[in-house]
């Protein structure tokens, strides 16, 4: 695998260096369009309306229409953005495992330790098991702030993105607002089926049929000559900075927990007439980072082939 993304895991004054590697990858066949007439491959230009010419990709801006006026935001705007420039994976919050609604959950990232010493990464993978809590992070990836869930899988942590609470939608079918009556007999029945279907889920056991048959294709036209002699190049860009090291594990444990502790003390120790002034004073703490952000990209969501199980 290769890494991409390199940054630091915080939590408090405690820094764990980290590289951040892809978990899933998608096993579809690539496919691209030809010309029915000679096999000639099809080819897509940007081509601006204005001027009709062909316009190469360094000279693209990305803008915002809002209907009535454009708006044209070059790269060094984009590049100008706070969450840009971070290379931190920030620790929000604590929250138990089943607070987590698996609707929200979209990609899968490993965490691999980047630094001579992986202590600090082993002492956060079994406080999280040991404490049954999943850790909510920020982060910036790829232009965009995004907010994700950071658990353990086999002995390895891993990062899981989270759509923005403003992503999924609500279930309003008026439908299921009506009155149905279901027998006990009908209950018993349908109890019964589940039954007769129950079984321990085992992922390695179920295929996907057409990605198979697709490649049974294209074996079978390769075997009677049915190919063209054609080349493609793909090429990938490295984007990896240095992540910071752990100096001192304990004295940075050892200070979060007391800083912590500081401001709690002097909560408590408050006038009794200062519930406002510490409830706005706990609101900027918990801002003091950054905002949690409220807007993200819309995801998108692809039809999975049918999948059958192996005999």
């Amino acid at each position: 695998m290769r890494a991409i993304w390199k940054g630091a895991l915080t939590f408090g004054l405690v820094n764990v260096p980290v590289k951040v590697y892809s978990a899933t990858e998608d096993h579809d066949v690539e496919l691209h369009q030809v010309h029915d007439a000679d096999g000639g491959r099809i080819r897509y230009q940007r081509r601006c309306e204005v001027c009709n010419e062909v316009v190469e990709y360094k000279h693209i801006d990305k803008a915002f229409d809002d209907g009535e006026r454009t708006v044209v935001l070059t790269a060094k705007d984009i590049a100008s953005l706070p969450a840009e420039r971070s290379r931190e994976i920030e620790v929000v919050e604590f929250v138990p495992n089943e607070q987590i609604d698996p609707l929200l959950f979209d990609r899968a990232y490993f965490l691999e330790p980047d630094s001579s010493s992986p202590k600090a990464y082993t002492l956060l993978r079994r406080t999280l098991e040991a404490t049954d809590r999943t850790a909510i992070v920020r982060f910036a990836l790829r232009q965009k702030t995004r907010l994700a869930a950071l658990r353990v899988r086999d002995d390895v942590l891993m990062l899981q993105t989270l759509l923005w609470a403003d992503e999924v939608r609500d279930a309003a079918f008026p439908a299921l607002d009506e009155t149905v009556r279901i027998s006990a007999k009908e209950l018993e029945l349908s109890a019964s089926l589940v039954e007769s279907f129950s079984s321990d889920f085992d992922p390695s056991e179920f295929v996907d049929e057409y990605q198979e048959e697709l490649r049974t294709l294209i074996d079978a036209k390769l075997e009677k000559g049915e190919a063209l002699d054609t080349a493609e190049t793909f090429g990938e860009t490295d984007d990896e900075d240095e992540g910071g090291e752990v100096i001192d594990l304990m004295e940075a444990l050892r200070a979060s927990v007391e800083r912590s502790r500081a401001e709690k003390g002097s909560s408590k120790t408050s006038s009794t007439g200062s519930r406002k002034s510490r409830s706005s004073a706990a609101k900027s703490t918990k801002a003091s980072g950054s905002t949690k952000a409220t807007t993200s990209t819309k995801a998108s969501a692809a039809s999975k082939p049918r999948a059958k199980k192996k005999a």
